[in-house]
């Protein structure tokens, strides 16, 4: 299993001895921590949940603390499980692996997991932009700028039939929010990874803002 989540920290360029500049993404992959293995007999499937960004424990609520071990014994509540050594994180997910018996509980994953020249799949939270028009939400080319129209440069045209339907297809492209949602960036190269302080460069650009989770994980069809 390949797999961390990141922090984008945020883009720069790298130049070889060629001279060749290259656009990279920097990324704060890990530490992650391995918070759960699920197997095919008591879950159904295989996988290995990771966590990762260490908070203060006021900032997860109690259900979150007890799947961490982090909820202790009291005399009210003695059936509580004791501390199991993980951290309070604000991020869990979880990666499918047919390996998943070769991780344990509390195990430390770092930027050591990848390999420079590694080509991975990178999934973030794109940019929210508000709402917007279809010109610049789904590239309309507007109505025309003569022949007396003078209030439609930007407006959608028709948007379905009359009596035949008598109403609007679902997914019609329309005005809307646009922006803040799950995508994903495949078959990109790691150009150079620093094990030190957990930071990898990705070539190209990835979805979200600075600061923002990514989900760094072996390209699918690399």
């Amino acid at each position: 299993m390949k797999g961390l989540l990141g922090i984008k920290v945020g883009m720069t360029q790298l130049i070889d001895e060629d001279g060749v500049t290259t656009p990279v993404t920097i990324v704060q992959a890990g530490p992650c921590y391995v918070t759960q293995v699920k197997t095919q007999d008591q879950d159904g499937y295989d996988a290995v949940q990771v966590g990762f960004e260490e908070v203060r424990e006021k900032s997860l609520t109690k259900g979150q603390l007890g799947h961490l071990g982090q909820v202790k014994p009291s005399d009210k509540h003695p059936e509580r499980k004791a501390v199991s050594g993980l951290k309070p994180l604000r991020h869990l997910r979880e990666f499918r692996t047919d390996e998943a018996g070769n991780y344990e509980v509390g195990q430390t994953l770092t930027a050591d997991l990848f390999e420079q020249g590694d080509i991975v799949d990178v999934t973030g939270k794109s940019k929210g932009k508000g709402f917007a028009g279809v010109v610049k939400r789904y590239h309309f080319r507007g109505g025309p700028k003569t022949h007396g129209q003078s209030d439609r440069h930007r407006a959608p045209g028709s948007i379905g039939a009359t009596s035949t339907t008598a109403r609007v297809f679902k997914g019609t492209r329309m005005a809307g929010r646009m922006g803040n949602e799950r995508k994903t960036v495949q078959n990109l190269r790691i150009m150079r990874i620093d094990n030190e302080r957990n930071l990898i460069a990705i070539k190209g650009a990835v979805p979200g803002t600075k600061g923002g989770l990514v989900i760094i994980r072996q390209a699918v069809k690399g």
